[in-house]
C-alpha cells in the first residue's frame, strides 16, 4: 500500500438554500464529515484532487470551474490510529477548502468502502454534526460568504479567492 500524503481537500457541497450534504464514514458510526480525501501524488492539482473526491464519494461530477477555492487552510494533528497509513514521522495534515453549490438537493451515490450514509442538513445543524473542528469552521464560513461562483468573490477575511 502506498502511504497516504499529508495534503488533503476538504469539499463543503452545498444547496443554494443553504442546506449542505454530509457523509457518514464506514466503519466509524456517527462520524459525519464533508467530502474529504488526499492528493494521489504530490503534482495532483488541488481542483483536480477536490473533483476527484466529489466524484468518488458522491458521484457528483464537476468541472474545474464548477468549485470555489477558499484560499483556506488548515493544519492539524493527524490522530494516532490513522498515522500508519502515512510516512513513518508524519504527524499534522494540511487540508485545502473548497466549495461547490448546488441548485438544490441532489441524491448520491457513495462510495461504500467509504462512506454508509448521506444527509442533508441545514448548515447550523451540520456544524453541530460534523466530528472535525475544520470542517465544522469551514462550513460556518462558506454559509456566511457562499454565493454564486461567478463575479467578484466576497471572501473579506481573505486577500484573494482562487475559483
Amino acid at each position: 500500500m502506498t502511504p497516504k500524503l499529508p495534503i488533503s481537500v476538504l469539499v463543503v457541497v452545498h444547496a443554494a438554500g443553504g442546506d449542505v450534504l454530509l457523509l457518514e464514514r464506514a466503519g466509524r458510526p456517527g462520524l459525519w464529515q464533508s467530502v474529504t480525501g488526499s492528493l494521489d501524488h504530490p503534482e495532483e492539482p488541488l481542483v483536480e484532487a477536490a473533483r476527484r473526491e466529489l466524484r468518488e464519494e458522491t458521484g457528483i461530477g464537476a468541472e474545474a470551474a464548477d468549485l470555489r477555492r477558499w484560499n483556506l487552510t488548515y493544519t492539524f494533528e493527524i490522530f494516532a490510529q490513522w498515522r500508519h497509513r502515512f510516512l513513518p514521522g508524519t504527524t499534522h495534515n494540511t487540508e485545502h477548502v473548497f466549495s461547490i453549490e448546488l441548485p438544490g438537493r441532489v441524491p448520491v451515490a457513495l462510495a461504500p468502502d467509504e462512506h454508509v450514509a448521506s444527509l442533508w442538513l441545514p448548515w447550523r445543524e451540520a456544524v453541530a454534526k460534523c466530528f472535525s473542528w475544520t470542517n465544522r469552521d469551514a462550513i460556518r464560513i462558506v454559509s456566511q460568504f457562499a454565493g454564486p461562483i461567478s463575479g467578484p468573490c466576497a471572501c473579506a477575511f481573505v486577500n484573494s479567492c482562487a475559483r
